[in-house]
């Protein structure tokens, strides 16, 4: 094997493991909410306005398409909405917004949130469905609960 072929196959090794590293650390981006807020009630629910806060920590600018999301309040569905797409930087965080229909049917006391949800993020040669969860703080979840 000649000097060539060595630095060539050396080369296509240090890509996939420079591949894997950044697509592993995509898949732990972190979330929180920003800001929630009612926009209106009516007879089929009560209409939030929401920013979830993405940070990346990989070295990959990250083009995100549709992110859909649930609210469970203690393992109950609370209400799902969706965010509007948006880019997310390499090594930096950005903020998107979006709407989720609550519904106000359900009535809890002190419940424990959690947000699910799933962002599909756009590469040069493929796409990933990153799955996230995210424990609003108690000021959050009021924020959630008795807006309505």
């Amino acid at each position: 094997m000649g000097k060539k072929a060595v630095a060539i196959i050396a080369a296509i090794i240090g890509m996939a493991l420079f591949g894997y590293t950044q697509y592993a650390l995509a898949s732990q981006i972190n979330v929180a909410v920003a800001e929630s807020k009612l926009i209106k009630t009516s007879e089929s629910g009560a209409l939030h306005n929401l920013e979830i806060e993405f940070d990346n920590p990989s070295l990959l600018v990250l083009n995100a398409g549709k992110t859909e999301f649930t609210i469970y309040a203690d393992d109950q569905n609370l209400g799902s909405g969706e965010l509007d797409p948006f880019m997310l930087p390499a090594l930096g965080k950005t903020t998107a917004s979006g709407t989720f229909l609550r519904d106000t049917d359900v009535i809890f006391d002190n419940p424990q949130i959690k947000i699910e949800g799933v962002t599909k993020y756009q590469m040069l040669f493929a796409s990933i469905d990153v799955p996230f969860t995210y424990y609003p703080t108690q000021d959050q979840t009021r924020e959630f609960i008795h807006d309505t």
